[in-house]
């Protein structure tokens, strides 16, 4: 088995774990607010989070070495993480999906004014194409839009500032430093917003929640093998493979079925990510390569953000050493 194939197969597994860990989010969602799904899965990844503090052997303080960038970061984790739990738990999963796909299409764009990226035409076209799919999934005029594609489209945004700040700063900030403020973040605003939202959790759910913070965290670390097995233009385009579970899963466990538009909108979508994926793994221009290296999970506040890691400097440079012929 060739290492794009092993790569390839890793990230399945990996997006896999995560289309099961929103079926979860989706059913408690049907009985608690979002805000109080993404405390509790935040707080109980605290354990997770400090065991990769345990093995961080990296000298330095937890202050950020660029504060403002890092605040939009934060800031961008915190609507993204919020924002997809509601859409989660208010929409049928393959409109999620299809939307939050829209996530590459703005990272893109996000990356002329804040990397300095030279976008040619072939790939502005492909975000057009893109945004046109997002439109026939949304239907605006034809059908109403709730506040489950609202929240959506806040995810898809947040996402693309949290993702393309990584890019930004990723190679001068500590890995840790990345993924715990995020995470203290929604630990503090969700907490303080716990008040007003909150029902008594039984145990079992309480259960389901840290199940959910463990699969998040196991289809990371899979997703870190995958793209330290395979190229990264083979990796990344199996986030699409998500589409297949939420069809599924939809069908199975909530009666939901993919309507035309969402099925046409969403092969749009996907077919303008992997354009811009695949023009990219060619050298199409684009130096910084904002797609390819933050085709991380996002929307997860449970999820250690893996964007961090693969721009991290240890990170580039342990993926140089594997390619480099021995």
């Amino acid at each position: 088995m060739s290492s794009n194939v092993k790569g390839a197969m890793l990230a399945l597994v990996a997006f896999g774990l995560f289309a099961t860990h929103d079926v979860f989010i989706k059913t408690l969602g049907a009985i608690y607010s979002p805000i109080q799904i993404v405390f509790f899965s935040v707080l109980l990844s605290f354990p997770l989070a400090t065991l990769m503090l345990m093995r961080d052997g990296k000298p330095g303080t937890l202050l950020p070495v660029h504060p403002w960038w890092m605040a939009v970061r934060t800031i961008g984790a915190v609507v993204t993480g919020v924002s997809a739990f509601y859409a989660f738990s208010n929409l049928p999963l393959t409109q999620t999906y299809a939307i939050l796909f829209a996530t590459p299409l703005l990272i893109t764009v996000l990356s002329i004014p804040i990397l300095g990226e030279t976008v040619r035409l072939p790939r502005w076209m492909a975000v057009l194409v893109g945004f046109v799919g997002v439109m026939v999934v949304l239907r605006p005029g034809t059908t109403g839009l709730s506040l489950g594609h609202v929240a959506a489209i806040l995810a898809a945004i947040g996402g693309a500032f949290a993702s393309i700040v990584v890019r930004k700063i990723g190679a001068e900030e500590r890995t840790v430093v990345m993924l715990l403020y995020p995470m203290v973040a929604n630990f503090v605003v969700m907490g303080a917003a716990l008040a007003f939202v909150y029902k008594p959790m039984p145990i079992e759910h309480l259960g389901l929640l840290a199940v959910i913070s463990l699969m998040a965290w196991t289809a990371g670390r899979v997703i870190i093998a995958a793209y330290q097995t395979g190229e990264a233009a083979i990796v990344a385009p199996m986030q699409y493979s998500q589409i297949i579970w939420a069809t599924g899963y939809g069908l199975i466990f909530f009666g939901e079925t993919t309507d035309p538009y969402t099925a046409i909108g969403a092969a749009i979508i996907i077919a303008s990510g992997l354009f811009i994926v695949f023009r990219e793994s060619r050298g199409g221009g684009s130096k910084t390569t904002p797609v390819l290296r933050t085709r991380s999970r996002i929307g997860t506040p449970s999820t250690l953000r893996l964007s961090g890691l693969m721009t991290s400097g240890r990170f580039r440079d342990k993926i140089k050493a594997l390619q480099e012929p021995s």
